[in-house]
């Protein structure tokens, strides 16, 4: 006789196996969707699962097959830095919409340095939290990748490494949008254009600055290099103090920033001292880009692509069905107010490294 204080028993894996009349490894397969099953136990198996309205247990099967479904994001910004820039917000809007169609969780961790990215990852491996890991930041010479090649560990980095035969990784092609984009300034007869962005031991900000330079050698142009200011991250405080300094020295035409949020800071700066008629352009066309006054030239990297191909290389690699070590991701120059008009974003400029 049944008491109110029972409770209805949960559809295990054996019930939906008993039912289909298979082992319950082959429901296992099934639902891993194995090629080893026919369509015809396949449709069998899935029916009944609908039918007992069973629920895998994922804790269960990761035991059961020595992975966790989880990967791991280590994000070189602390949490109360996402409203302040999007650019981690938009890659991983993007590792997340790739990773939930394969059926992947995403675990996060927030890092304010190398040292404390380093712990993260080692803390990843050793505890069984993840079946892989994505990079956001690549440095030079750096002890995270250097780890995990060691280990043998499954990961994925967003940035060009510098062994880029061995490592998994997603970019842009930073020096050809940082060489187009001055070349274009050049080519329109601005001469003293400044450069503001990251110090050289993060590769996208080395990758920048080199397509700065270039673009002048190519087109027979000296370069000031007190109009160059490296920083120590890529935030407007960085972008303000940065035109401060250039501006101490001389005025420049054009200011080209490795980040939309150090554009935002030049502007900052320069409206406090009530200078105008210097173009602009920023990098990653945040959502803010367009709302500020004037709306900011920016070059739009394509933030939720880069995020959703470095979840398809590490997802690829570790079910075996890798295609690709790398995926460069396009880039487009969206002009506004910031900059003069007439831009032709379509120009085809020939690079001479």
């Amino acid at each position: 006789m049944k008491t109110g204080c029972e409770k209805k028993m949960s559809v295990t894996i054996k019930d939906v196996a008993r039912e289909a009349n298979v082992s319950p490894s082959t429901v296992s397969r099934v639902i891993s969707e194995s090629p080893r099953i026919s369509e015809d136990t396949k449709k069998r198996v899935r029916d009944i699962i609908i039918r007992l309205n069973y629920h895998p247990n994922v804790v269960a099967r990761g035991l059961a097959n020595k992975s966790t479904n989880v990967i791991g994001i280590i994000l070189t910004s602390e949490i109360e830095d996402l409203s302040k820039n999007p650019f981690f917000i938009q890659v991983m809007e993007g590792i997340s919409s790739y990773a939930k169609k394969q059926g992947y969780y995403i675990m996060y961790t927030f890092c304010s340095n190398k040292e404390e990215e380093l712990k993260c990852v080692k803390d990843y491996v050793h505890g069984n939290l993840a079946d892989g890991i994505i990079l956001t930041t690549v440095y030079y010479e750096d002890s995270c990748i250097g780890y995990l090649k060691e280990v043998d560990f499954p990961f994925v980095v967003i940035g060009r490494p510098e062994d880029t035969k061995n490592v998994l990784w997603v970019d842009n092609d930073n020096f050809q949008a940082m060489y187009s984009v001055v070349s274009k300034l050049l080519i329109r007869g601005y001469r003293k254009i400044a450069f503001i962005g990251p110090k050289n031991e993060i590769s996208v900000g080395k990758d920048r600055l080199n397509g700065y330079i270039q673009a002048h050698k190519v087109h027979g142009v000296n370069i000031n290099r007190k109009l160059i200011k490296e920083v120590n991250g890529f935030n407007e405080e960085c972008g303000y103090e940065a035109m401060k300094s250039i501006l101490e020295d001389q005025t420049p035409e054009a200011v080209v920033a490795a980040d939309d949020l150090l554009a935002f800071g030049t502007y900052k700066y320069m409206d406090e001292k009530n200078i105008g008629e210097i173009a602009v352009i920023g990098f990653n066309n945040t959502p803010l880009a367009e709302y500020h006054r004037p709306s900011l030239t920016s070059v739009d990297i394509n933030v939720k692509k880069v995020g959703y191909y470095a979840s398809k290389l590490l997802i690829d690699k570790l079910k075996n069905n890798m295609n690709e070590n790398h995926y460069v991701i396009e880039t487009n120059l969206i002009e506004r107010e910031s900059t003069f008009k007439g831009i032709n974003t379509k120009d085809k400029i020939q690079v001479t490294r």
